[in-house]
């Protein structure tokens, strides 16, 4: 049975006010108790922009994993705000896509990598990897710190499994471009970095360095 849509401009007209109070407990059980993930992810289909923009934060607050795609869809929109807000509500999903005790050891490796602390943050991604061996994001930050620690060739592993298990994961595709240039690889930083903007157009830096690596071919 399908799930009944949401009107654009009575969704906003529920939200807005808990939003402009920055009402963070009110939002989230609203949007728990009010509609269903279904329902609002129908509302990124609407014209109505401001409408999907919304949906978009809503998302990244309550999706789960089954909602990413549609998430992702959204990164080629037109308006750049559209394809901010897509990102963002990605980031959140893809950081607690885990259980609960992998995403906390996530968030704690994370904290790490913040305080350039590397060794504790893979120690950590470790763990999360351990509890769930299918968890992207914890490639993907585990990649980061072998990246920052110049441990290139290793942190292309880790990318490229978490591309295998998120394919529209832009950021470990990027990881991967970023260390084929270290490697002095240019023809695979290149496709790793069109990849990256296949899924994301709007990754204008990207766009830019893959004009600079081509001078090298």
């Amino acid at each position: 049975m399908q799930a009944t849509s949401i009107d654009p401009d009575q969704f906003i007209a529920a939200v807005g006010p808990l939003l402009e109070k920055q009402d963070l407990t009110g939002l989230l059980s609203l949007l728990k108790t009010a509609w269903s993930y279904d329902q609002i992810r129908g509302v990124l289909n609407s014209r109505h922009t401001d409408a999907k923009k919304v949906a978009l934060l809503a998302l990244g607050l309550v999706a789960p994993s089954c909602c990413i795609p549609d998430v992702a869809q959204q990164l080629r929109d037109e308006d750049p705000m559209v394809n901010e807000m897509a990102e963002h509500a990605l980031w959140m999903v893809w950081f607690r896509a885990g259980s609960q005790s992998a995403n906390h050891e996530l968030a704690r490796g994370a904290q790490a990598i913040g305080r350039k602390d590397f060794e504790h943050a893979i120690t950590h991604f470790d763990r999360a990897i351990a509890e769930c061996p299918k968890f992207a994001e914890a490639y993907n930050q585990r990649g980061i710190a072998l990246y920052l620690m110049e441990r290139y060739e290793e942190s292309v592993k880790h990318c490229k499994r978490a591309v295998e298990l998120m394919p529209c994961h832009f950021g470990a595709l990027a990881g991967l471009g970023h260390c084929y240039a270290h490697m002095d690889r240019p023809r695979e930083a290149i496709e790793s970095y069109q990849r990256a903007l296949d899924v994301n157009p709007h990754l204008e830096c990207i766009r830019q360095t893959i004009e600079e690596l081509k001078k090298k071919i």
